[in-house]
Order: C-alpha cells, then sequence, then structure tokens
C-alpha cells in the first residue's frame, strides 16, 4: 500500500515522530522532525545531512557520510542514535507501505442513536467537502466520505490504522458537534472492510432505511458522489466504493422489485398523521405544510393521493410551490411567505415540517397561545417533523392541545406490510453478496499498482544507468540520429523483457483464480527485485508532499 497523495507533509512528520516517541533498541526519548529537517532527511543519496534536534537534552544526530569516508572515528552514542534512526525509518516506511489500508465506517444511525444526538451531529451538504478535507488532515486518514442524511451521520475513511483512525474521527465528530466522545461510542458503530462494503451497498440498496426498500437514500448516496468530484480526500477507494454502491442500489430495485409498494419518510409521516386523527376527519382536516423541498414537494403528493384536495404551503420563495401548484391539477395550494408561519399554524389542524433549518422554527412558546383545533379531529394539533436537524423543538410535547412526532416516530407505520418487503430483502442480500466481492476482487487488484510502478522505475533507472555508459564510451561526436537509435534500442529491450511480468500483473479482478495468481505474481517481483525495501521512494514521497505543503 502506498503513501497516498493525500498524505500531507505535515502529517507524515507527526507520524515518525509518534514513532520516534516508543521505546526503542536505542532508547531514543525524543526525536523532533521539522520541515527543514524532513527535507534533509529524504534528499537523494548525495551523502545523508546531520539531523539534529535538541528535546530535554537528548540529542538524536546523524554523522555525514563523507565525513565517515574520511576515516573519522564515530562516537559510540552517535553509530547509536544513527542505528535508532535508520530503524526508525525503515519501520515507518514498512509500516505505510507494506500495510494495506482499511476502509472503515465509523456511523449513527435511527437504528443505533436518538434524533437528539443525530442532528447534532448532522452535517449539511454544503459543508461536505470542509469536512472531507479537515478528516483527511488526520494522521491516519487517507480518504473521505460524508453520508449526512434524517436517518443516518456516517463516515467513510481509508485509515492507515483502523484503532488509530476510529479514535481520531471519533475525537474530530466529538469536537465538530460539542457531544463527549463517550457518548458517541455508547451509540456509534464501527464496520471495516467487507462489512462496511455490505453495509454501504445495504444502505444503497435501501435495507438499512427505516422504511425497506424507499428511494430516497440513493439519491442521497449519488448526491455524495456527485459532491465529491473534484474533493482532494474522495479517492479512488472511496469514490469507487460509492459508485458501485450506486450500481447495486439500482440493481436491488429494478431486479426485486422492493421499491413496490415501499413507503418513503415523506409517505410514512402522512400514513402517521391519518393513524392519528378520527376517520371521519380526513378529507376535512385543515394540513401545512412548512417546506416545500424534496421533502415537502412528496408531503404534498401523498396527502393528495390521500385524497386532500386543499393544503397551505409555507416556503421562503413562492417558484417551488407554483410549480408543485402546477403539477398537481384539481388541488388547492395555497402559498404563503415565511413570515405567516405562525398565522397559518393557528389556522392547521395538522402541521408537516420539513425544512433545512438548523434551529427550531417552533417552541413551546410559539405554540402555548395558539388557538385550541376541533373535536373533530380529536381536540390535539399534530405536529409532524421529518427534518434533521429538528424543525420542532421536543418542549413542544408539554403543550396541552398539541402532539409532537419526529422521524423516529416513524416506526409505527413502518411496521406494516413489512413482511414481503423482507422477502425481497432477502433476493436482494445475495445480489449484495455478489457485487461486494466483485468490489472486493477490485480493491485487491489495485495492490499490485505500486508494485508495476516500482518495476517500471527499477527497470529504466538500470537503463538510463546503462545507456549512460554506452555513451560515453561511444564519445563526444556521435551522430543525434545514432544516439536516438541506441536510446529506442535499450527501450525497447527494456519493454520487450517487461512485458511478461506486467501482463501477469494485471487483472480486471473479476475472477479469483486469476487474481490469486496475480497477487502471488506481485509478491514474487517484489522479493525479486527488493522492491518492498525500496525506501528511496518512500524519501520521495516525503519530499513531495513537504514542497506541496510548502507551497
Amino acid at each position: 500500500m502506498a503513501v497516498s497523495s493525500t498524505f500531507s507533509g505535515a502529517k507524515l512528520e507527526r507520524l515518525l515522530i509518534n514513532s520516534c516517541s516508543s521505546p526503542s533498541a536505542s532508547s531514543l526519548r525524543a526525536c523532533s522532525l521539522s520541515h527543514q529537517q524532513m527535507k534533509a532527511f529524504s534528499k537523494p543519496n548525495r551523502g545523508r545531512k546531520a539531523l539534529a534536534q535538541r528535546t530535554g537534552g537528548v540529542r538524536c544526530e546523524v554523522a555525514q557520510s563523507d565525513a565517515i569516508n574520511e576515516g573519522e572515528k564515530m562516537d559510540p552514542s552517535k553509530a547509536s542514535a544513527l542505528s535508532a534512526l535508520e530503524q526508525l525509518k525503515t519501520s515507518a516506511a514498512d509500516r505505510y507501505t507494506k500495510e494495506r489500508s482499511s476502509i472503515v465506517v465509523i456511523g449513527l444511525s435511527v437504528h443505533t442513536a436518538p434524533v437528539e444526538m443525530r442532528e447534532k451531529l448532522a452535517i449539511p451538504e454544503a459543508e461536505w467537502p470542509r469536512a472531507i478535507a479537515e478528516l483527511c488532515g488526520l494522521n491516519h486518514i487517507e480518504e473521505a466520505a460524508v453520508l449526512s442524511t434524517c436517518n443516518r451521520m456516517e463516515i467513510y475513511v481509508v485509515a492507515l490504522s483502523q484503532h488509530r483512525g476510529v479514535k481520531e474521527v471519533t475525537e474530530w465528530m466529538s469536537k465538530t458537534s460539542g457531544i463527549p466522545v463517550s457518548e458517541i461510542c455508547e451509540h456509534r458503530f464501527l464496520l471495516y472492510n467487507k462489512d462496511a462494503t455490505q453495509h454501504i451497498f445495504e444502505v444503497s440498496a435501501g435495507l438499512d432505511s427505516l422504511v425497506l426498500g424507499e428511494g430516497q437514500i440513493l439519491a442521497q448516496v449519488k448526491q455524495v458522489v456527485k459532491v465529491g468530484q473534484g474533493v482532494v480526500g474522495f479517492g479512488r477507494n472511496i469514490s469507487g466504493l460509492f459508485k458501485h454502491a450506486i450500481t447495486v442500489g439500482k440493481r436491488v430495485r429494478t431486479e426485486t422489485n422492493i421499491a413496490a409498494g415501499a413507503v418513503s419518510v415523506s409517505s410514512a409521516a402522512v400514513e402517521l398523521a391519518l393513524m392519528k386523527l378520527p376517520e371521519s376527519s380526513h378529507a376535512t382536516a385543515r394540513m401545512l405544510v412548512i417546506g416545500a423541498g424534496k421533502m415537502g414537494k412528496l408531503v404534498i403528493k401523498h396527502l393528495v393521493a390521500k385524497g386532500c384536495t386543499k393544503m397551505v404551503v409555507v416556503n421562503r420563495s413562492e417558484e417551488k410551490v407554483a410549480a408543485i401548484h402546477e403539477e398537481m391539477q384539481g388541488v388547492e395550494i395555497i402559498y404563503r411567505p415565511l413570515t405567516d408561519m405562525l398565522a397559518c399554524s393557528a389556522e392547521a389542524d395538522v402541521v408537516f415540517t420539513s425544512t433545512a433549518s438548523e434551529t427550531p422554527l417552533f417552541l413551546k412558546e410559539h405554540v402555548k397561545d395558539l388557538p385550541p383545533v376541533s373535536s373533530e379531529v380529536g381536540g390535539l394539533r399534530l405536529f409532524v417533523d421529518i427534518s434533521v436537524p429538528r424543525n420542532v423543538g421536543s418542549c413542544v410535547s408539554d403543550v396541552e392541545g398539541a402532539r409532537l412526532y419526529n422521524v423516529d416516530d416513524l416506526k409505527e407505520v413502518v411496521a406494516a406490510n413489512k413482511e414481503d418487503r423482507l422477502r425481497k430483502a432477502m433476493e436482494a442480500q445475495a445480489i449484495i453478496a455478489e457485487e461486494s466481492k466483485q468490489f472486493e476482487a477490485w480493491r485487491d487488484s489495485l495492490e499490485t499498482v505500486p508494485t508495476i510502478k516500482k518495476l517500471r522505475a527499477y527497470a529504466e533507472r538500470i537503463r538510463v544507468a546503462e545507456l549512460e555508459k554506452c555513451l560515453s564510451k561511444m564519445g563526444e561526436d556521435i551522430p543525434k540520429k545514432t544516439r536516438r537509435a541506441v536510446d529506442d534500442l535499450s527501450r525497447g529491450i527494456v519493454n520487450k523483457l517487461l512485458h511478461g511480468p506486467m501482463q501477469h500483473l494485471r487483472c480486471d479482478g473479476s475472477d479469483d483464480r486469476t487474481l490469486s495468481e496475480t497477487l502471488e505474481n506481485m509478491h514474487a517481483l517484489n522479493r525479486m527485485f527488493g522492491l518492498e525495501s525500496d525506501i528511496s521512494l518512500f524519501e520521495q514521497k516525503i519530499r513531495a508532499k513537504v514542497e506541496q505543503s510548502q507551497k
């Protein structure tokens, strides 16, 4: 596993410093590396520069190679420090180039955490790129993605270390939400690699939704990919995972018809409201919908489907409401601006809220003075809040004459007609298992990419060195045509020799036998040519990342 392109110079420094702080054979107590020292650390083989930093009186120094060549006697303590730094350098390279990164999911959902916690953790779509950048700035995180909906807040990462990556992400979640780490740990779930892959596939297919088979989650997964395009940190592994999840979601809905008869969060909200109203009042109850976005529009559609022919819609602008009105011919949809929200609520029996507001629209003081509703509708004004963060404060439940329901209360509706969808879910699991296997095979096949690059670089170094020797023997007055012919000859020989090994390092990941053989070939080539211990590549990456961070 090569060091990621998102792996910053500062991150490498911190990792090396952390490694240096652990006990070693030379009892190295401290080793601090600055940007300039990292540059020296990664210079090409022109003689190692001295690395010296005093921390607490302990000196860590590497003597220059030219001094050694001149026969100077090396101090035993310096030799010990040299050995310690070489061990550190080698172990750091081995640790982050030989270990395979893990795909990890750190999440909280409607199944594990209450809405009060989920709304604090929720990240608006506009903030996803910033969140990805911050996550990839953590020491052990290479790639990241955020899936934040009304029912879940899940962070997908590629971590260099599972344990440390989870710790860093959890602390980041605590910092951004204000929720203590201990509380997040109590409600979070953790999934790794194959389990993480299966989870996002199930999510995309609607199998992990509160409403089994609902289609909105697939659109939300698509949005993760759309927002992530071009964002540094939304890398090959994570983008490949989410793109494959979209394929799975489409295939499951096409082949199992799991979405047929399945209710969405919006339709479940309408069903819940009608369940709480007396049946005789279904046609006459006064309906108010606050918010004309995707969720609000779906609420309106389901109200119409249930026979509602008149409703008031409160929204910031009239355009969206007008478009919905035009689409719903024969239905009286009355637009009111947001400033009329309380006045409209006073004239409504049922209030649906579905806005992106990060602060509550209704609190106890807003509701307690509203006039009572008719006994024909049960004498209770219903607030059905399907927003996360919530639009209606929980204190509204304390108001006499009002009843509040949020997304966590939809389980009552979801329980109905679940048996048929469960049978379809079993069919979907078979598809997910097949697709998970294909994704893991594709990811395994990526392991050969660093070996291909290293082998080509190894062969190119030899070619260039031998070409220079040959040209120097031929003299300085050789014609350009001859020089070009010799260069082409050397390239042709190298390409012909590499053709066989390269063919055996490439596969599409769809055939287990081919993939297994490819990985065996990769390990064999790494051993034969010493590619696994090519520390110079690690040095080059450090130098490149330090230079990039200083631009």
